[in-house]
């Protein structure tokens, strides 16, 4: 039975990314565009204060531009550190120019040592990123578990909101007994309220 499941959840998760790698680089900006104006139109975004944001990952919602406009609309940028263990060490960065740093795989994560460490109680909002959705709020992430188990630790009050291409929305995503849920999803076509 757990087989089963873990097999479908392959196969889902192969069929997204064939999706997502056939969209040309113009098409996922502009998708990304238009999250991010819906995302900059949405209420709960626009009230909360500290927001816990991501760096996308090559099949991810781009997330450069948002990152800049949270600046300019005078909110508290939070971005996770990854560690060797399980870990994610939650941290506010001031500025995208000098508290970055690039990894050996060429991917840009907070410099740990420049930036100060953020209690996670303290987050209204948490954007969260994953590979595959559906309209309950259900997630497949890309890999690890990391915001699996963030998730939990996030106060009750913190909205917790995923960013997708209509692309990868699926009718029912597999859960697994750890899988964690998002309050609402906000793709290139509408927004998604957990049924």
């Amino acid at each position: 039975m757990m087989e089963d499941l873990k097999e479908k959840r392959l196969d889902l998760k192969q069929e997204i990314e064939k999706k997502l790698n056939a969209l040309s680089e113009k098409e996922k900006k502009k998708r990304s565009r238009l999250i991010e104006d819906r995302l900059f139109g949405f209420a709960n975004f626009l009230e909360s204060r500290i927001a816990l944001l991501y760096i996308n990952q090559p099949l991810e919602v781009y997330t450069d531009r948002i990152l800049k406009r949270c600046f300019e609309f005078n909110k508290l940028v939070i971005l996770p550190v990854f560690g060797e263990t399980s870990e994610i060490r939650l941290v506010k960065v001031k500025n995208l120019k000098t508290d970055l740093i690039r990894t050996a795989e060429g991917i840009f994560t907070p410099d740990a040592d420049r930036c100060q460490g953020v209690p996670i109680d303290c987050i209204d909002i948490a954007i969260i990123p994953g590979l595959v959705f559906d309209e309950k709020g259900g997630r497949i992430g890309s890999k690890g578990g990391f915001y699996n188990r963030l998730i939990p630790k996030l106060p009750i009050t913190t909205r917790k909101v995923a960013l997708a291409y209509e692309d990868q929305i699926v009718p029912q995503v597999p859960m697994e007994p750890n899988d964690k849920f998002v309050d609402i999803i906000i793709s290139d076509s509408r927004i998604i309220y957990k049924i």
